[in-house]
């Protein structure tokens, strides 16, 4: 059977059937699930290979504006490498007390100019987001919508996006040439800047895997630094605190909800399936974001997330996604659904399927949006 590795695709068929995942909850009878679970974070931390020491946050607030009922402040904070992080932290206007906070976790999709501004907005306008919202969101800048809802959302950028993405004027003088005579900020260079970043990214995770580390690892690692800022506000609720994304968003959820246990819900959005529908099917659609040497050794990808439960989680598959096949997807919902079960909690993993494309439009954000109520309402 054709295929894009040609005649060694059957090679890497066999080499990935000889994986066991060893440390998946199913794999075998565990004692109790924190020894497992203590294990198999344990390793997927080790082979995510990033545990820099945090430098101090050292967060500041930029500006606080109030914007269509929302009072919405820009903030940032150290990550302790590269350029400070960016973010936005939204919440209604005139909030009291401690709110549930849920981190709204950008996706990739080939934009990497901005980060945040892709699912938030603020009072100004940024040149072709709302072309990407319309396209992946419904037109809907969904953190805003979330907020409204009586949370604080933490919008941030991450590694390579926004104000984490690589700097033009750091790159060596070859990179640098493209962007001759374009004025930052317009619609031209945004464009000429996200096709570099495109063609950039074998470099970084080449050079990544070359140091010894994973792209995976510093997705995981700044995201859990965000956690970090969120716990230093008083008007967050530090018991209820939830994640959330698309596409390379609900990567991210994956991997900070699998390896932060101060995560308590977590929704992944497009982007659920097994290791043997990336290889077999889809590995050309994916970004060097998600691979992570030697897990399946360990752990099949739904397993991460396992690493979250009993606490709940919410996946919305696209059952017309160009990223997945349908028969990979249903694999992991699988998976996920005897996990939850054998922990005795199969009333806290839902999958649900829409039909159409890549995307998370209204309806997936009415029933995201209720998840997230359920999940972080007050204990009883």
């Amino acid at each position: 059977m054709p295929s894009d590795v040609g005649v060694y695709q059957e090679l890497l068929d066999q080499v990935l059937s000889q994986q066991t995942s060893s440390l998946s909850y199913l794999a075998r009878d565990w004692p109790e699930i924190e020894q497992w679970r203590l294990e198999a974070r344990g390793k997927l931390l080790d082979l995510l290979a990033f545990r820099p020491q945090p430098a101090p946050l050292d967060a500041r607030l930029a500006r606080k504006i109030t914007h269509d009922g929302l009072e919405i402040e820009e903030v940032s904070w150290e990550v302790g490498y590269g350029p400070r992080c960016e973010a936005w932290v939204l919440k209604p206007a005139g909030a009291r007390g401690r709110l549930p906070a849920v981190l709204a976790l950008h996706d990739h999709g080939g934009f990497k100019y901005y980060g945040k501004e892709k699912i938030a907005e603020s009072d100004h306008v940024f040149p072709l987001t709302q072309e990407h919202r319309e396209s992946a969101y419904g037109g809907i800048p969904w953190a805003n919508a979330l907020a409204r809802e009586r949370f604080v959302v933490l919008v941030h950028d991450t590694f390579a996006f926004g104000s984490r993405a690589v700097p033009v004027d750091s790159l060596s003088p070859r990179y640098q040439a493209r962007f001759r005579d374009r004025k930052p900020g317009t619609p031209e260079y945004i464009r000429v800047y996200n096709a570099f970043a495109a063609e950039h990214e074998h470099v970084l995770a080449k050079s990544f895997f070359t140091a010894g580390t994973t792209w995976p690892g510093v997705y995981a690692y700044e995201d859990r630094r965000a956690v970090d800022y969120l716990l230093t506000r008083p008007d967050v609720d530090a018991g209820r605190i939830g994640c959330g994304g698309l596409s390379g968003g609900g990567l991210r959820t994956v991997l900070l909800a699998g390896t932060d246990p101060r995560i308590q819900a977590a929704n992944c959005v497009g982007f659920m399936t097994t290791w043997q529908d990336f290889l077999r099917d889809k590995v050309h659609t994916h970004t060097w974001m998600l691979y992570i040497p030697y897990c399946a050794r360990y752990l099949d990808f739904p397993d991460i997330l396992s690493l979250h439960g009993p606490k709940a989680a919410l996946v919305q598959y696209d059952e017309d996604d160009p990223l997945y096949t349908l028969a990979g997807q249903r694999d992991a919902d699988r998976l996920l659904k005897q996990i939850y079960t054998r922990m005795g909690a199969a009333d806290r993993y839902t999958g649900s399927f829409y039909p159409g494309p890549h995307k998370f439009d209204a309806p997936m954000q009415r029933e995201a949006f209720a998840f997230f109520k359920r999940a972080l309402a007050p204990a009883a």
